[in-house]
Parts: structure tokens; C-alpha cells; sequence
């Protein structure tokens, strides 16, 4: 399975993207196609001892700046190496994409050359979140600021679907998130849509607020861009936050070291479930093809992961699932509006 790697997204490219290359193509049974300025890139498989692995180079002579709009990059950086990435699975020559750059860059991209799935006006950012039972689904964390109630019902029905094939839910939960329980709280997008899924023919469970994401109670929680990615940003800077201020307080006595040598395993398993870098990347879901967009600060481990998440969407063929589930949704909305 060859996988097109954006090697020029990141803080810290190529140097992580070409360490999580090396580290993915050693553990799965994938080919990378590194995208990104050809004599760096090759350089830098060198440096770490990589010329003999399944990876290959496509030169890209242009990057994508974080600070660079969307629709800038669809004008003029037609030669970027997240552009020529994109382009190399929608010719067929890839069977996915990841890049830590750009997101909106990512996202309008792969909406312009894959175009969207039937039935999906905006493809949205979902991420897994770990929950006191599990784990939760969220979307969209970043691709649309502005949405309308329908959009959400749209991510509802691609996160039911996700949580179906790919994380093993039966008959997934459905939450809406808002400012109260009631279906009176929220603005007026919030209050159209709980009406749009309480209606569905999904299992929708109500709002779920914010202090109730991390509890368990949903399997999905659908929301818009901007509100996604706010609450992902303060989960990550809290998880990091809480990793510190308790390493802090265990180096600042014995009785503390004492305990980290008793809870170490503990400690580790703590970290790893609120560690972004073990989920990978996120999955732009509704476009035509797989797309995988990570954290600009993505280490090799994180990449490797990302690389990872692509080979399982591939595998379990999640677009042709996508589709098929929105299809199942249009036709049941077609026969109530006859019936009706």
C-alpha cells in the first residue's frame, strides 16, 4: 500500500516526517512516497539511514506556510508539496495522504482535487478523545468555522458511521454539543440541529456540555469547527498541564519519588491515553479519498501513527462506508418527506 507523506508540513519537517517514515515503513507493510523538496528530503532519508527502505521522493518546489490562507494555496501553490501529495491520490498513485502543515491548506486541497462524497456539503475533522469508559468521537475540530444545522447532521451520520466500522460501536451515540442539557440551550445553529437529529434515524442521546465530554456518555459528539478545535486546543494544553504540574510534584519530594517508583507503569499508561501522538492524525472525513491531517508539532511517533490510521481506513474501506451510510440517511429523509 503506498501512502503520500507531506514531507515539508510540520514545525519540524522533514526531519520528523522522514523519522516517522522510516519508523512506518519498518512496522507496516507500507510504501511512502515522500512529498516535499527532493534534494532535502533525500539528504535527510541519508542522514538517518533510510536509502535502503520502501520509501521514494517526489519533488514538490513549493511549500505551504502555516500563516498562508486556504484559497492562496489553491491559486498559487499548485507545485506545494501538500498540493502534489493530494494529486497523487486522486491520479491513483497513493492510496492516502497525511500532513502535519497547513490544515485549512489540507482540507481545501483535498475538497478541491477529491471533491466531497455525495450527500456531504463540508467534510469535517474528527479526532478520538479518551473518556473514564473508552473512548469518544469529535466533529469537526478545525475544517469549518461556519456551519449550518445540516452540516451537523451530516458529521452525525459520517461519526455514526466511523464508530460503526472503526471503532467497534454498536448502534453509536449521538451527542450534540452545547451550552446546557435542555434542547432549548444554545445558539440558534445548536437549537435547529437537535431538532435535525432528534428526528434522524440516528441514536441520538441529547447535548452533552463540556465538563460531560470526557465522561463516556456519547460515542459521537458533533459539533462545529470552531467550537471543535477550541475545546481540542484546551484539552491538549490541560493534558499537558496536568503531565507537568504531576511531574513537578513528584520530583519535589521523596515521598513523591517514592511513589513514582511504585506507579510508573501507572504513569505510563496515564500518559500514553492522553497523548495525541498515539492517535496519529485526525481523518478529514467526507471528501473522496483519505486524508489524514496531524499536529504541526508531530514527532516521529505521532507520524508513524498517522501512517498507521491510513493503512486501517484503506483496509476497512471506511470511504465506500461513508458513502454508503449517507446514502441509507438521504433515503430515509426522501421517504419521510414523501410519507409526510
Amino acid at each position: 500500500m503506498k501512502i503520500a507523506l507531506d514531507a515539508m508540513g510540520g514545525d519540524n519537517a522533514p526531519v520528523s516526517i522522514v523519522a516517522g517514515a522510516l519508523e512506518a515503513v519498518r512496522s507496516y507493510d507500507v510504501e511512502i512516497i515522500l512529498v516535499g523538496d527532493e534534494s532535502s528530503v533525500d539528504a535527510e532519508i541519508k542522514r538517518q539511514g533510510g536509502a535502503d527502505a520502501a520509501l521514494s521522493v517526489v519533488h514538490a518546489p513549493q511549500t505551504v506556510g502555516m500563516h498562508e490562507s486556504p484559497s492562496s494555496v489553491i491559486r498559487r501553490k499548485r507545485e506545494s508539496s501538500i498540493w502534489i501529495a493530494t494529486d497523487l491520490v486522486k491520479q491513483g498513485k497513493a492510496r492516502a495522504v497525511v500532513s502535519a502543515g497547513n490544515t485549512g491548506a489540507a482540507m481545501a486541497t483535498a475538497l478541491f482535487q477529491l471533491r466531497a462524497l455525495e450527500g456531504i456539503e463540508r467534510p469535517a475533522i474528527a479526532t478520538i478523545l479518551p473518556t473514564l469508559t473508552g473512548e469518544t468521537l469529535l466533529l469537526d475540530v478545525g475544517a469549518n468555522v461556519d456551519c449550518k444545522p445540516q452540516h451537523l447532521m451530516q458529521f452525525s451520520v459520517m461519526g455514526h458511521v466511523f464508530a460503526e466500522r472503526v471503532m467497534g460501536r454498536q448502534n453509536p451515540r449521538i451527542g450534540l454539543l452545547s451550552i446546557g442539557e435542555e434542547d432549548t440551550k444554545g445558539n440558534e445553529m445548536t437549537k435547529e440541529a437537535f431538532k435535525l437529529l432528534k428526528d434522524g434515524a440516528l441514536n441520538f442521546v441529547g447535548n452533552v456540555e463540556g465538563r460531560d465530554v470526557y465522561l463516556g456518555g456519547a460515542d459521537v459528539i458533533v459539533c462545529d469547527g470552531f467550537i471543535g478545535n477550541v475545546a481540542l486546543k484546551i484539552s491538549e494544553g490541560l493534558a499537558d498541564t496536568l503531565m507537568k504540574l504531576l511531574k513537578r510534584e513528584i520530583q519535589s519530594g521523596v515521598t513523591g519519588k517514592l511513589g513514582q517508583l511504585f506507579f510508573r507503569s501507572s504513569f505510563a499508561r496515564f500518559k500514553r491515553k492522553i497523548d495525541y501522538a498515539e492517535y496519529g492524525g485526525a481523518p478529514l472525513l467526507g471528501v473522496n479519498g483519505v486524508c489524514v491531517v496531524c499536529h504541526g508539532r508531530s514527532s516521529p511517533r505521532a507520524i508513524k501513527n498517522a501512517i498507521r490510521v491510513c493503512r486501517e481506513f484503506v483496509d476497512c474501506d471506511l470511504n465506500a462506508h461513508l458513502q454508503e451510510g449517507m446514502g441509507r440517511y438521504l433515503q430515509k429523509m426522501k421517504s419521510g418527506a414523501g410519507s409526510s
